[in-house]
């Protein structure tokens, strides 16, 4: 049985390290995944009901971590990272982790989310090219791998370049 809550304090070690096992075989990481998690929690961007947990029989086996983020004059959600412990993946768990982040990032108001991740991976949860949405990355070269997700139809999703926390290092 898998439940999703929000982190608490005493989950970070145990977040840090499965973020750690996650990345260690993934073909795109720069190894500071648990690092940049760690500085974020610390950053005016973190917003602590986006920072999400998924246990299986009272163990925490995935994570999801929503930051806010600028884009022109508006503002959103960037999902980063997403970590499940290597012996769960393949089995909904990051699946269930995005779409409970995108209950709870609507209810906070937010209207769009973007992620710099797999084209094959994050269009089955709602992604598409951000330029689609007129949303520009900061960065030159990645239009493939940057996506975004409209989370409230009702509302205009805001356009322009994004603008991270200074913890991203863009």
């Amino acid at each position: 049985m898998m439940t999703i809550r929000t982190e608490v304090p005493q989950d970070h070690a145990t977040v840090e390290s499965l973020i750690t096992q996650a990345f260690a075989e993934a073909e795109h990481s720069d190894g500071n995944e648990a690092g940049l998690v760690k500085t974020l929690r610390r950053s005016r961007e973190f917003i602590p009901a986006l920072s999400l947990v998924a246990e299986v029989d009272g163990n925490v086996v995935g994570h999801v971590l929503f930051t806010k983020i600028g884009i022109g004059q508006g503002e959103g959600v960037t999902l980063s990272p997403l970590a499940v412990l290597p012996r769960f993946q393949r089995q909904g768990i990051g699946s269930a982790l995005i779409a409970r982040g995108h209950v709870v990032a609507r209810e906070m108001g937010f209207c769009v989310s973007v992620v710099l991740g797999s084209p094959k991976y994050y269009p089955r949860h709602g992604y598409v090219p951000a330029t689609k949405l007129g949303i520009l990355a900061p960065f030159e070269g990645m239009d493939e791998y940057y996506m975004a997700c409209v989370l409230n139809a009702d509302v205009p999703v805001p356009q322009g370049t994004v603008s991270y926390d200074p913890a991203f290092g863009l």
